[in-house]
């Protein structure tokens, strides 16, 4: 069923076109990658192909303005890092060289967009010009993490069984509906242990962030300079955890709560994205001219709610053959929420169902699953279902959620019994998940700028006060955005951004507890 953590690279990509393993205790560098001579190997950059359907489709990165072009390679990683000499895996890379002078580069800034799920591959070439300045002085990298798009991306149900199940219930109300949940989330599960079974044991975070410490070595870079957005953040961590003395100059915006559970998470999205909608509503209501899906900001969240309760037994007409049904159009919404750039997006969709035409919040429900135009699905969904289970130990029965709605409908009348039944996607997963919460303690690294924006929904602002806790005190330098939308760099605000680039750039570490508006 849908899972909302850290979803921002799927929206922006569609709309302008979790827990790990604790590995040694932070006191010294891991050594994960001793036993392999990878890191001696060479990558060949060559122009980049057209992103695959499973990072998202489309056509070949266009130049930079000023002509710059991208560039794309494989790097050779271990499957399984216990076994460093052992079969390998590709990790599919991307970069823009520095615009800069040859003497003042200081070295590639590798970015992870989050998800997890999100093809850096296709999101970086998406962004590139938001970061022109970043470009004067590094190469700009990013990469598909291992079981994500072309780097042995995981694959479970096909195109048309993920359309399927898509439009299933995911908020039941009796015990047939509950039955259905289940018998839909075990057959998707057992279809991914089916088709991507080798690949599952070896997708967990502390992989990922292994990974990294491999590319900074191939890339030849002495330290990872580090650019984490939403799960990235968590990413960045848990590397930061294992290699503390490698961190070079890292910043994480929209951050991940790393001392959360998977359920203490989707509770705290609950609240984040019912704030964002009562955000919304007073936006919308605040304008000069009427907000065309209500007169106040309460009628808006009523006249919401009345339009999921009526779709939960009369779906409207959308994209044929395909119906909004309730869970759709719930997706829908929260997409739009990722960012205020979609809220007019929202008000559009919301005024066209009124009139029963469901196409728009289907639209952006299909960007939260990962369809493509031609019907096509990115393996995003199934590369984020196979992350978080890997990851996350817990495992929640329907019983159990049963007795928790009461607290998330209070979190979030709207999204409260959305994201709760949400916790049951890992019924049944076919590896054990690795920790309750990552470890990211790092007392050892260099700092790094740790961003939360009041406003944002996926990543609620108090993940990053306790992000920079667990960091170490000296490592995490706490930086807050009072904004809204998903994430603080890409609101453009010049705050945020000449803190951010004042430290990747000149190394100066930004005040602690700066507030940016």
């Amino acid at each position: 069923m849908p899972n909302l953590k850290a979803r921002a690279a799927a929206t922006v990509v569609l709309l302008s076109a979790t827990l790990a393993a604790c590995g040694g205790d932070g006191s010294k560098d891991s050594e994960a990658s001793k036993d392999t001579d990878l890191s001696a190997q060479e990558l060949s950059w060559k122009d980049c192909p057209a992103p695959a359907a499973s990072e998202g489709g489309g056509e070949a990165p266009s130049p930079l303005p000023g002509g710059a072009e991208w560039q794309c390679a494989t790097m050779k990683a271990p499957l399984d890092w216990d076994k460093p000499k052992g079969d390998t895996l590709d990790i599919a890379l991307i970069r823009a060289a520095a615009s800069g002078e040859k003497d003042r580069r200081i070295g590639s800034l590798v970015f992870n967009f989050g998800g997890p799920g999100g093809s850096g591959v296709t999101t970086l070439p998406a962004f590139g010009e938001d970061y022109a300045k970043l470009r004067t002085r590094y190469d700009l990298v990013s990469f598909d993490p291992r079981g994500v798009g072309r780097s042995a991306g995981v694959e479970c149900e096909d195109d048309e069984q993920l359309d399927a199940y898509f439009q299933e219930d995911s908020t039941p109300d009796d015990d047939a509906e509950r039955k259905k949940l289940v018998d839909n989330v075990k057959s998707f599960n057992g279809a991914c242990e089916e088709n991507s079974g080798e690949v599952l044991p070896h997708v967990r975070t502390t992989d990922a962030a292994r990974d990294m410490d491999l590319m900074r070595q191939v890339l030849g870079d002495d330290k990872l300079h580090y650019f984490g957005i939403s799960y990235g953040t968590e990413l960045g961590g848990v590397y930061a955890h294992l290699f503390p003395r490698k961190v070079g100059r890292a910043v994480f915006d929209a951050v991940v709560d790393p001392t959360e559970t998977a359920e203490q998470g989707s509770l705290g999205q609950a609240e984040g994205f019912q704030l964002a909608l009562d955000n919304y509503a007073k936006d919308c209501t605040s304008k000069v001219d009427d907000c065309p899906v209500g007169d106040t900001e309460q009628d808006v969240k009523d006249k919401i709610a009345g339009l999921l309760e009526d779709l939960d037994s009369k779906p409207l007409p959308a994209l044929p053959p395909r119906k909004l049904t309730q869970t759709a159009a719930t997706n829908g919404i929260a997409q739009s929420l990722y960012s205020k750039d979609f809220w007019p997006y929202l008000t559009e969709g919301l005024d066209q169902a009124y009139d029963g035409d469901g196409r728009i919040l289907m639209t952006l429900s299909d960007s939260m699953n990962g369809r493509n135009e031609d019907g096509t699905y990115s393996n995003i969904q199934a590369a984020n279902i196979s992350i978080n289970c890997a990851d996350d130990k817990a495992r929640y029965t329907p019983e159990y959620v049963e007795k928790k709605l009461p607290g998330f409908r209070e979190a979030s009348p709207l999204f409260g019994d959305y994201l709760a039944w949400g916790m049951v996607g890992c019924t049944d997963w076919a590896v054990d998940g690795a920790a309750e919460h990552p470890d990211v303690s790092a007392p050892d690294a260099a700092p790094i700028v740790v961003i939360g924006n009041t406003g944002d929904p996926a990543t609620p602002y108090e993940g990053a006060k306790k992000m920079a806790q667990a960091l170490g005190k000296g490592v995490g330098v706490e930086l807050t955005y009072k904004g809204q939308g998903h994430g603080a760099y890409d609101s453009k605000n010049k705050c945020v951004r000449g803190a951010v680039n004042g430290y990747l750039l000149d190394g100066t570490v930004p005040k602690e507890g700066t507030v940016c508006s």
